[in-house]
């Protein structure tokens, strides 16, 4: 008798390995991250736990969450804590020094990792709202302030709903694209923040295969009617 191998908690992104940044993302196996459901709580704060434990083991022992809100604001973090901080309302995350793992929950907005050669990292959770709102341009220029220039960063887009599955109201497609329609209408929103990194100066940017919605028995999806979420991660180890 053969059996298929578990699929795996944790999904492992190289776009910033070169620089020994570590990206992640993770999967339904590795059950679900938000605070919102009716599972109990020993069973949620088990999966941060072991999240907590994963990092650790590449010597990180801070880990930084917050309420998202779909917002624009990005958390500063700076090091002399230990421990998982889940901070006030905010959708992304900034650490200058090494050694944070930014942790954002998902189910069809797009994580959008964003690193520097120095080990500068940025995490955001980017919906339409966010988007709109210009989260992204807010994190280039707090790296910008700290010497990280737009056109040294790497931009990832994570696990996130495709154009095909991801219909929207005129409104929210003109908003998002400055174009008129009268009807909904598919838009993609990686592609929307990709243009927005290019304006931004940065050429580097990278995109994950993955659709939230068509890989659905792997992510959770909104769209799909899911309540689960799953998470981004990203870690620089000092």
């Amino acid at each position: 008798m053969r059996f298929a191998p578990a699929p795996a908690p944790y999904t492992a992104y190289d776009a910033f390995a070169g620089w020994g940044i570590h990206a992640l993302a993770t999967t339904r196996a590795a059950g679900s991250f938000g605070t919102a459901s009716d599972e109990p709580a020993s069973a949620v704060l088990g999966r941060w736990d072991a999240l907590q434990q994963h990092v650790a083991a590449a010597g990180i022992d801070r880990l930084a969450t917050a309420r998202q809100v779909h917002g624009a604001d990005v958390t500063e973090h700076r090091p002399g804590w230990t421990g998982w901080l889940r901070g006030g309302p905010a959708d992304g995350h900034l650490s200058v020094a090494r050694g944070t793992a930014l942790a954002i929950t998902v189910a069809d907005c797009v994580p959008v990792y964003v690193a520097h050669p120095s080990g500068a990292t940025a995490l955001l959770h980017s919906g339409w709202r966010g988007t709109v709102a210009g989260i992204l341009a807010r994190a280039v220029r707090a790296l910008s302030a700290h010497g990280r220039d737009a056109c040294e960063l790497r931009v990832l887009l994570g696990p996130a709903i495709c154009g095909r599955c991801y219909e929207v109201s005129p409104d929210v497609y003109g908003r998002l694209t400055g174009r008129a329609v009268d009807a909904p209408t598919p838009v993609d929103l990686r592609a929307v923040i990709a243009d927005h990194a290019r304006a931004l100066n940065i050429t580097d940017i990278h995109v994950a295969p993955e659709c939230t919605r068509c890989d659905n028995d792997r992510h959770y999806s909104h769209r799909a009617g899911d309540t689960g979420r799953q998470l981004g991660v990203l870690y620089a180890p000092g």
